[in-house]
């Protein structure tokens, strides 16, 4: 189970420091001010204030364990770090030593809870409380200059239940729920205040060294129903190999690093290109700032600055440079038409969406509703697909100025 989990860090990882430092990576940034959106669990008492953020979050599955299985569950989050400069005792906004520059900033500790248990003792609701300890670490930088790092307590619980499917299909309806505990309250807190002693980007890694988990997306037809039933509030169950993700982020089933990015840029999981391209752009005092604010802005930039041109063409990504390194021939004339049910669809045909199983959340919202095809697409793969417009949305045609499209597979549209 150790090797089926390793295999997956990665694309943890990615979760775990979604949004943990934006560009343009200095603190003096606005929306640096408001960090760590996905998978935050606040202490209760802040929480039932109104605040909008949730002290709890669950996943709901379907698993197929073996009679003796074992599950092992791997909770990970973020513990905020206060990390302040203090000057001659006093603290103070940054100061410089021996032309290094150091920032006052809230860093992060990754933490895990990690526990196994066997499937057949979850039909009674298992709970399994963890603490994790506060403190305070001091990095003395000169006789008068030094970095005093504080972390807050946290609590929480992990909570497991099992409940056997109905014969004649076997198999468990398997739910993790991963709560904050902490009983700290203060009046009038603020999210930053909040944030010390809360999980951020809280997420579970599961996996089974006899069995298996099914899709949550895309269940076999049997397990339909009762996938439908499942309930996931602010965590969704993603399957990476043989091991279940359940992440506070939208993915598709078997996510994975593109092997063309370099490192992580921590401001989003799909833009390598611009990311870098914009970092390229920033001053040098900019970049100053930035260093001076975390140790994983300074590594960023070295990266970025080292970046060949080789490796900063992979990032592009283009059909064009695609069929050349594959030897595919650049089509004469890309086909106008495609025919979807005995009907030539092309530009200007109406066209209601009906989108399939592996379509993501954005376009089953849209099922049903009539849209006009603008363009008929093919990928290196020679797979069709429909640039449409809402036919009833009044800013169709301002986005189609702008090559601004909705795309849906020749199977996922029917004739008007």
């Amino acid at each position: 189970m150790t090797a089926a989990l390793d295999r997956v860090r990665a694309v943890a990882d990615a979760v775990l420091y979604e949004g943990y430092l934006l560009y343009p990576y200095r603190a003096s940034a606005a929306k640096n001010q408001v960090r760590f959106q996905w998978g935050v669990l606040t202490p209760p008492a802040y929480a039932a204030g109104g605040t909008g953020e949730h002290e709890w979050s669950q996943a709901e599955l379907i698993a197929e364990p073996a009679p003796d299985g074992v599950l092992r569950v791997l909770l990970r989050f973020l513990q905020l770090q206060k990390r302040v400069v203090e000057v001659a005792g006093r603290p103070v906004p940054s100061a410089t030593v021996d032309g290094v520059e150091y920032t006052t900033w809230e860093e992060a500790v990754e933490r895990e809870v990690d526990t196994v248990v066997p499937f057949s003792a979850l039909r009674t609701e298992i709970r399994v409380p963890f603490q994790v300890g506060g403190g305070e670490d001091v990095e003395q930088v000169r006789d008068d200059t030094r970095l005093v790092r504080r972390r807050a307590g946290l609590s929480g619980e992990l909570r497991i239940r099992a409940v056997d499917l109905p014969d004649p299909f076997g198999g468990l309806k398997l739910r993790l729920r991963v709560e904050n505990t902490s009983g700290w309250a203060e009046p009038e807190a603020t999210r930053p205040d909040a944030l010390a002693h809360s999980l951020i980007a809280a997420h579970a890694l599961l996996s089974t060294s006899d069995g298996h988990f099914l899709s949550s997306a895309d269940p076999p037809e049997w397990a339909a129903r009762v996938t439908e039933e499942c309930v996931n509030e602010r965590l969704w169950p993603v399957l990476v190999g043989d091991t279940v993700l359940c992440t506070p982020i939208i993915l598709n089933d078997h996510p994975e690093i593109a092997e063309e990015s370099p490192g992580t840029l921590y401001d989003g999981l799909e833009i390598d290109e611009i990311l870098t391209l914009r970092t390229m752009t920033l001053t040098d005092e900019e970049k100053r700032q930035a260093r001076a604010t975390d140790a994983r802005a300074a590594e960023l930039l070295d990266r970025v600055d080292g970046l060949s041109p080789d490796l900063l063409d992979r990032l592009h990504g283009t059909i064009r440079y695609l069929r050349s390194v594959t030897g595919t021939p650049e089509p004469e004339v890309e086909p106008t038409t495609v025919t979807v049910g005995g009907v030539a669809v092309g530009e200007g045909s109406r066209v209601r969406l009906r989108p399939v199983k592996r379509a993501d959340a954005h376009d089953m919202f849209l099922a049903g509703r009539v849209a006009v095809v603008r363009a008929v697409l093919f990928d290196v793969d020679d797979v069709c697909h429909l640039a449409v417009t809402l036919e009833d949305d009044l800013g169709s045609d301002l986005y189609a100025q702008h090559g601004r499209y909705r795309y849906f597979g020749a199977d996922e549209v029917e004739p008007l």
